[in-house]
């Protein structure tokens, strides 16, 4: 049996990045729900707890076999997990006084020496996302690190073989933290025994278990999951038992299915058909403005859609599987472990797909791996970087960056947007300079977006910083990141009615601010046209800069706020991240980001433009 690190997954989005980051420092990881039975640990070197959503002093948490803890195996927590340490040995946990969402500083006790922070300078960079803490340390504990606002950030009980942690290791963004995970394998004596060849031979064995005899049909968006899990199904079984069915929704970027199957063919993908299902995809989302809804009722009509061609290239069903590029973070997002709460609705999880999941038909090959391990895996195969570093581009496409409103804010919405604007009128935002300062406008936006905070669903109003005009309604962008950064942290850390910050680049010298204002809209072909057109501006200005391989994505948002129904604002959302769980906001050249501002002025149903200079959490890559 092979030797392990079990991961206890207590509902957080980052539970599989636990393991996956072990497995990627050559340890064998499997996760296991808290409520386990000892027999799991049989074999185990090692234990770690994730973090969640709850609060351990809520009433409903998720059930935990405290057995766990009187094991002789080394247990190491984070943030949630962290709490359950602390508690199992009588330490105190509250409502901390001041939450932390992004970057913290951490400063290690100099009076303690810690083998989890072997070889590790003593000031770190480290990722927070909480909003309780530890206010009593728990029995035969030291504390081991703290940062400004946590002064029990990192614990260790050597007798016990225990180690808790506050803060998010396993994210790129503690860039520490590999090496903390490095230490804590050293620590419970792990052997390497796990590498991407095996991942590679495990994904195709299973492919051929689950699929039998049986062929599959796979929905192909044209993105780098589902265009990689087509390469593994043909791979394992072969052209002639898989069908690539790439549907156009309607909601596809500016001539993208033409490019989708142009790059297939060139690789030597012939196994493909097109179907232009944009008619029925409109008509399904049209009047919706809930973003669930809307996300709902696109994965509904796949199936919909999935069933007609079935019946059109007279596929015997009980002969076909359908099978889904779907990736471990969209599983977390929609809720689909024991523990997680749901960040948003993701079409491969719809109560269609679910129920073909309960019958065993539908095969995932790339469902227990994270976005830059399925690169990895298309390198291997073969695939081009045409193919494998594409921007992420999700089955429902543009849709879900359309954001759609009846053009009435209810009485809540209007209370707590006066709220949000005491909340960010209250902010020192110190660390722009006192040129900057004197022009500097805050304001909050009427609409609501999706973020995520502590493991949980947000759905709150993004904060606008407005800074100097420079002229014919282009505005001052603060040049150094780290301000920028700094501001939005501070203002979203200290507010509970905003989770973005996003900075105004353009408005139409023409209109007044007053002048903008929430308009009903829904996602319909004019609006998705104008979304076409400004998206294809960034990206082909991306491509020829060089900077489209530089950052993980682009995603355009069209916001229904603007002086008409025809008209609208848009954000520029470039991202940079690793696994999708969590990411930074990319910092555009000054120069690129002037002449992408500039070309997309020019169009005339353009009254504004904003950056959206959040990072995750607490936002979402999109905002809906």
């Amino acid at each position: 049996m092979r030797e392990k690190i079990v991961v206890l997954d207590f509902g957080s989005q980052y539970a599989h990045l636990i393991a996956k980051r072990f497995r990627m420092l050559g340890y064998y990881s499997e996760i296991a729900l808290p409520s386990t039975s000892l027999e799991v640990f049989e074999n185990a070197k090692g234990i770690v707890f994730s973090g969640g959503p709850s609060s351990v002093y809520d009433e409903k948490i998720p059930e935990f076999n405290s057995e766990i803890l009187n094991l002789d195996i080394p247990i190491l927590g984070l943030c949630y997990g962290h709490y359950i340490v602390q508690q199992g040995y009588n330490g105190k946990i509250a409502k901390a006084p001041v939450g932390e969402f992004g970057y913290a500083t951490l400063n290690l006790n100099p009076k303690v020496t810690s083998p989890l922070f072997k070889g590790i300078e003593p000031v770190q960079q480290v990722w927070m996302s909480h909003q309780d803490g530890v206010f009593e340390i728990g029995e035969g504990f030291e504390i081991v690190g703290s940062t400004k606002d946590c002064p029990i950030a990192a614990t260790q009980n050597l007798a016990k073989k225990r180690f808790s942690l506050q803060f998010h290791c396993e994210v790129k963004d503690t860039p520490c933290g590999n090496q903390i995970f490095q230490n804590f394998a050293d620590y419970c004596g792990m052997e390497k025994n796990w590498d991407q060849d095996t991942v590679l031979q495990v994904i195709l064995e299973q492919i051929k278990e689950q699929a039998g005899s049986r062929n599959v049909l796979l929905f192909l968006s044209g993105g780098v999951d589902s265009t990689i899990a087509f390469a593994l199904l043909n791979k394992a079984l072969g052209q002639d038992r898989v069908l690539g069915l790439h549907i156009d929704n309607g909601f596809m970027r500016k001539d993208e299915s033409k490019k989708v199957g142009e790059a297939y063919r060139k690789f030597g993908f012939t196994n493909f058909i097109t179907e232009d299902a944009s008619e029925s995809f409109l008509n399904a989302i049209a009047g919706l403005t809930d973003p669930q809804k809307k996300r709902a009722a696109v994965g509904e009509n796949f199936i919909s859609v999935r069933d007609r061609v079935v019946a059109q290239q007279k596929l015997d069903e009980d002969n076909w599987l359908l099978a889904q590029g779907t990736l471990y973070p969209d599983i977390i997002e929609s809720g689909g472990t024991k523990n997680s709460n749901v960040i948003k609705t993701h079409h491969n999880r719809v109560q269609g797909i679910q129920k073909l999941i309960e019958k065993g038909l539908i095969i995932e090959p790339i469902k227990e791996l994270y976005k830059d391990e399925v690169r990895a895996i298309g390198k291997k195969l073969g695939l081009s970087d045409e193919l494998v570093m594409r921007h992420p581009f999700p089955g429902p496409g543009l849709s879900i960056n359309v954001l759609c409103n009846k053009g009435v804010q209810s009485d809540d919405d209007v209370a707590e947007i006066k709220k949000a604007q005491a909340e960010l009128d209250n902010v020192k935002l110190d660390m722009f300079c006192d040129k900057c300062l004197s022009t500097l406008k805050r304001s909050v936006l009427p609409l609501r977006s999706v973020g995520v905070q502590g493991d949980f669903r947000t759905y709150r109003f993004p904060a606008l910083l407005t800074f100097k005009e420079e002229g014919e309604g282009f505005y001052h962008f603060p040049e150094k990141r780290e301000k920028i950064e700094s501001a939005a942290s501070t203002i979203l850390n200290a507010s509970q009615y905003m989770n973005r910050t996003c900075i105004k680049l353009y408005q139409n010298p023409a209109l007044k601010d007053d002048d903008l204002k929430i308009q009903e809209g829904y996602c319909d072909k004019r609006r998705l046209d104008q979304l076409r057109e400004v998206d294809n501006i960034v990206l082909t200005e991306l491509h020829k800069s060089g900077w489209y391989n530089q950052i993980f994505q682009h995603l355009t948002i069209d916001l229904p706020y603007a002086s008409s129904k025809d008209h609208a604002t848009f954000v520029l959302r470039p991202v940079c991240s690793e696994d999708v769980m969590t990411a930074r906001f990319a910092m555009l050249p000054q120069d690129l980001l002037q002449t992408i501002v500039h070309k997309i002025a020019e169009l005339p149903f353009v009254d504004a433009l904003y950056f959206d200079a959040t990072n995750k959490p607490p936002a979402t890559f999109g905002w809906e």
